[in-house]
């Protein structure tokens, strides 16, 4: 016998809803995560507690969600869990899967650290960049977005499970430690002296690609402490490029000259 949906109003659901808030992520050390990608993703990296999903979309996941623990809600239940216009059916809650800085720059040959990043969108689009890459890392580090937001998650499409990242306070401090592990790191920097077509050399090793904040971009004192500041060259009438193309152009860049 099927079980009924629980509704919005059930105590389950509105804890699970509260997960929406910083603190309440931070405190319990659980986010939400929307989407079948997500639910993979999470299984993928032990992190799953809990999926709740609408009986349509369990239905039609049904080969996906076998052995999971799975909730059925309400789609105005659904609605309250997802921060989506059009929901997937599908919220799972997971637990953290953030790691240590150095961590994360153990043994590698590409990552990112990026500082101040601020727009959810961003952030999300720079994690599943850098997988796609083959980075083997990512540091948010400053006064970054939570990772764990809804939109950031969603914009990751479930990479925030497959590439190891960390959260680090310092951005000078993460420079630091990377260049400790053997990282040339390289400033993305439209003032750089370096012009990326002209890279490879430096792009060959174990490279560690620092961007800066959407708006002002990287600190002076920031990219002084970076071992290179590279230039994107922009033809055109174009003065820059956002935070997320413009670390796609330089880790896949890193990516061809590693081979």
């Amino acid at each position: 016998m099927t079980p009924t949906p629980l509704t919005a109003g059930n105590a389950r659901v509105k804890e699970a809803r509260k997960l929406s808030r910083r603190p309440e992520r931070s405190g319990r050390r659980l986010f939400l995560a929307e989407g079948w990608k997500a639910v993979e993703g999470a299984v993928a990296a032990d992190a799953l507690v809990e999926v709740f999903a609408t009986p349509a979309a369990a239905e039609s996941s049904a080969d996906l969600l076998a052995g999971l623990p799975v909730t059925l809600v309400d789609d105005r239940a659904m609605a309250g869990l997802s921060d989506a216009v059009t929901p997937q059916g599908l919220v799972a809650v997971c637990r953290f899967v953030d790691t240590a800085t150095d961590g994360v720059l153990a043994d590698g040959r590409l990552v990112a650290l990026a500082a101040d990043v601020r727009d959810p969108g961003n952030a999300g689009t720079l994690l599943r960049t850098a997988a796609a890459a083959g980075a083997t890392g990512v540091v948010l580090a400053g006064h970054s977005v939570d990772p764990y937001n809804p939109k950031t998650v969603r914009a990751s499409v479930g990479s925030l499970f497959r590439i190891p990242f960390a959260l680090e306070p310092d951005p000078l401090g993460a420079v630091r430690v990377a260049q400790g592990a053997g990282y040339a790191v390289l400033a993305a920097d439209g003032a750089g002296e370096v012009d990326l077509f002209d890279a490879d050399p430096l792009l060959a090793g174990p490279t560690a690609w620092l961007f800066g904040n959407e708006a002002w971009g990287l600190p002076a004192e920031l990219a002084a402490a970076a071992d290179h500041r590279v230039r994107i060259p922009l033809r055109g009438e174009v003065e820059s490029l956002n935070l997320s193309t413009a670390a796609a152009v330089c880790l896949f860049a890193s990516a061809r000259a590693q081979g």
